[in-house]
């Protein structure tokens, strides 16, 4: 580490002890984050992705306990005859589930010597470390809370890439905790027609707008239906397949083209389609976005910052208690197992769209906008 960052790096530490209420030194063993300092370590986090801005980012005192809800979780008007009965009060928050309960996940980060060097020319030299760990922490949360399948005690992130291994997410959590609001198959009458959801001409669903209908009016709770905060967060191919025109299944060319005038607006089953980071390719999850949160524990963020001069780098431990939590399975649908089928010969359709052929169209249509101005250009020159 060179002399200047050395100085810098200092007043980091210092920086970082003066929050906390602790000396210098011992920023080197771990510590707990004072709550103003980890309520706002939470706050940059959150601010550093637009989707967690979107979900609810809790601290609870107890480690375990009763999800919040969102508070809408029935209809409470009616009418009681009291010459016959007493009027019965209905609870609008119960909700029915588990709880949650937070575990602990370790955020730990290494920072060469050559990049707080480099990092050293700029005047915002600690923001620059700070921001380097919390958007990767953004985007582990976002990756854990769609893909987390169960907490091992040593995860291993060279055979579950996606932090499967980490902690117990969104998605999983609703396949645990309220099976009956997932649909991954199809069946009829008890029996299973088809292990998967097939899209397309001669499948379950013509298109995905038609699925999507369907799972809403199936799935979700009659009160959360027409709720107008109710958005459908889908997978990346599933959104290409729906905007691409030409891959828009089964409709004729002029509903393809009518279709891409509003690709801005992102619409599927009349409901806004949200892209998320990490969300799985072949499915999609109907919910209000505040139906999704992540708890933290307070009082549990600890941290230690050493610098380890064998390694040539600064290491950076945290960790912190949290669950990933539904609070209304009534007001969720998870659907998965989709399978787009391909476009029968002979049909309406054109053929789906791929990074080569997207590329020869552009090309094409690049080359001939230059023959067509090379050639106005001659004709005036004549």
């Amino acid at each position: 580490m060179k002399k200047e960052t050395r100085f810098k790096f200092n007043g980091y530490l210092t920086q970082l002890a003066k929050l906390n209420g602790v000396s210098v030194i011992d920023i080197t063993s771990k510590y707990t984050a004072e709550p103003s300092v980890a309520q706002t370590l939470e706050t940059k986090i959150q601010e550093s992705s637009s989707f967690l801005q979107k979900i609810n980012i809790v601290p609870v005192d107890e480690q375990s306990g009763e999800r919040l809800g969102l508070g809408i979780g029935s209809s409470i008007a009616g009418n009681t005859d009291t010459t016959q009965k007493d009027r019965e009060p209905v609870d609008p928050t119960y909700i029915d589930g588990e709880g949650y309960k937070c575990t602990q996940t370790n955020s730990d980060t290494a920072l060469p010597y050559a990049k707080l060097d480099l990092w050293a020319k700029f005047q915002d030299f600690q923001t620059r470390i700070r921001d380097a760990i919390i958007t990767r922490q953004a985007l582990d949360r976002i990756m854990i809370g769609f893909n987390g399948v169960k907490r091992e005690k040593t995860s291993d992130r060279a055979t579950y890439p996606l932090l499967q291994d980490v902690n117990i997410g969104w998605l999983e959590k609703i396949r645990q905790e309220k099976p009956v609001q997932v649909m991954d198959k199809i069946v009829s009458e008890g029996e299973v027609i088809s292990q998967t959801i097939r899209v397309g001409k001669g499948g379950d669903f013509l298109n995905l707008d038609a699925l999507v209908m369907g799972a809403v009016n199936e799935k979700i709770a009659p009160w959360y239906q027409e709720d107008t905060e109710l958005v459908v967060i889908v997978g990346r191919q599933l959104l290409a397949d729906k905007y691409f025109p030409i891959v828009n299944r089964d409709q004729p060319n002029s509903e393809a083209l009518a279709a891409d005038l509003i690709v801005s607006q992102k619409r599927i089953g009349n409901l806004p389609a949200v892209r998320a980071p990490f969300f799985p390719a072949n499915a999609m999850l109907i919910t209000r976005l505040d139906n999704l949160s992540i708890y933290w524990q307070s009082g549990s963020r600890r941290r230690s910052v050493i610098d380890n001069p064998k390694r040539d780098r600064v290491e950076n431990f945290e960790s912190v208690n949290e669950a990933y939590v539904v609070e209304d399975y009534d007001g969720v649908c998870l659907v998965e197992n989709i399978e787009l089928l391909p476009v029968q010969a002979g049909g309406n359709a054109s053929p789906a769209l791929t990074t080569e052929t997207i590329q020869e169209i552009v090309t094409a249509a690049v080359k001939g906008a230059l023959d067509a101005q090379a050639a106005g250009g001659a004709g005036a020159g004549a």
